[in-house]
């Protein structure tokens, strides 16, 4: 049997299979060109993708454990709720679901009720899964390189209340340690969650204090214009992603997203260590700038 990882070529895919690599057990990563893939060695590749559901029929068979990202796409839903299907009709003992932070409680970001209602599926169903609610990825901000560097401004629209930022790396490690241990139990294991969070909240005042500190030079945080925001990103993504990012940032902003201590914690004892910091993320990153 084998564990079977999705979005296997995006950010998080490819650290859980780091994550992975070395632990002796099957992997295989789902993609639609496996011709082009360059994964660690010893983990296959697996044609196929979440909106083709006879294609993910041939690629769970023999599969044990799942580990299920669903893309930002506007019919991630659907994606979702058929794979965990999928999944349930081949067996699969354990699960490990790609949720996210305050999913819940942002119900007019269209991307957190769709990710809230899957839990939903996997509860109402008691489906053997570990849930993992990560909160805004660290790494977004590497995309922040031009205007920091060059105009000395945070740009991204974070808001006063406090997001407890997540890093990537944590995500991945998280994601293949309960791969490993539903994958190695002799039976299916009870519901678990988790979210995955930084150590302490970033506000629009802390993220432009970091980078002043780490860059050596001043800093400022760029404001709250959710409108300049969604027009910046449908450069480069739909319409209907860049309005809801903008509403994701609107929450923020209204609400913020921070961790409880006992969330923390709780992380921290997945981990066997406190969860990466901001600071630790951004002076790596800037010493990586500094490197070309």
């Amino acid at each position: 049997m084998a564990i079977l990882v999705t979005g296997s070529t995006g950010v998080v895919g490819k650290q859980v299979l780091e994550h992975l690599a070395g632990s002796g057990a099957p992997i295989r990563a789902l993609t639609r060109t496996p011709e082009k893939a360059q994964f660690p060695e010893g983990v296959a590749a697996v044609q196929g993708d979440l909106s083709d559901v006879d294609g993910l029929r041939r690629a769970m068979n023999g599969v044990s454990t799942l580990f299920l990202l669903a893309p930002n796409a506007a019919d991630e839903l659907t994606q979702a709720l058929q794979a965990l299907s999928v999944a349930r009709e081949a067996g699969v003992k354990g699960v490990v679901y790609l949720s996210v932070f305050k999913g819940a409680d942002y119900v007019d970001v269209p991307h957190f009720t769709s990710k809230h209602a899957v839990e939903r599926m996997i509860e109402h169903r008691d489906l053997p899964a570990t849930v993992l609610r990560p909160a805004y990825f660290m790494q977004n901000d590497v995309r922040q390189k031009e205007p920091l560097l060059t105009h000395g401004v945070y740009g991204m629209p974070i808001g006063a209340k406090g997001i407890s930022m997540v890093d990537v790396r944590d995500i991945g490690e998280a994601a293949a340690r309960e791969l490993l241990r539903r994958e190695r139990a002799a039976e299916r294991l009870p519901r678990e969650t988790y979210a995955l969070v930084g150590p302490e909240p970033i506000t629009a005042e802390s993220v432009a204090s970091i980078w002043t500190d780490v860059l050596g030079r001043a800093v400022r945080y760029g404001g709250d214009d959710l409108d300049l925001l969604e027009q910046r990103l449908k450069g480069a993504a739909p319409g209907w992603l860049a309005y809801d990012m903008r509403l994701m940032m609107s929450r923020y902003q209204q609400d913020g997203a921070v961790a409880s201590q006992a969330e923390i914690d709780h992380l921290a004892a997945l981990l066997g260590r406190q969860p990466r910091s901001y600071r630790d993320f951004a002076v790596e990153t800037a010493a990586a700038w500094a490197k070309g």
